[in-house]
């Protein structure tokens, strides 16, 4: 409930929530409302309910998508890692070049493999 809200980015009434998650009633929304209410999550604002704090603490929110920041470090690595294949490629291998590569690879990795942790805890 709470990320429908977040990613509505304007306020949503009980009826919108219920029809956007499906709910069966209007009561089994309002319940959840009250409880992020209560928590301090969301607030009332105008006509429907905003969110009030963003727990989503490593995520950039590109209109109505959350995208890890990690995600953002992978796509730099992977970029240069294109880079250094197709540019940057020496006539010879050179121990700093493949150093260099390695080291990327690692980068690269390890950023893809947080962008997945990431993702899996959020959804």
């Amino acid at each position: 409930m709470y990320r429908y809200i977040y990613r509505q980015g304007k306020p949503v009434g009980i009826h919108d929530v219920q029809r956007g998650l499906g709910l069966a009633s209007s009561s089994t929304a309002h319940y959840h409302v009250q409880k992020l209410l209560g928590s301090g999550l969301i607030k009332a604002e105008g006509d429907g309910y905003v969110v009030d704090r963003i727990i989503y603490e490593n995520f950039v929110r590109i209109r109505r998508t959350l995208i890890p920041i990690q995600a953002t470090f992978a796509t730099f690595f992977g970029a240069t890692l294109i880079v250094m294949l197709v540019f940057v490629r020496p006539p010879t291998l050179e121990s700093g070049y493949v150093l260099g590569l390695a080291v990327n690879l690692i980068a690269l990795s390890a950023s893809i493999l947080e962008t997945a942790r990431s993702l899996r805890q959020t959804l």
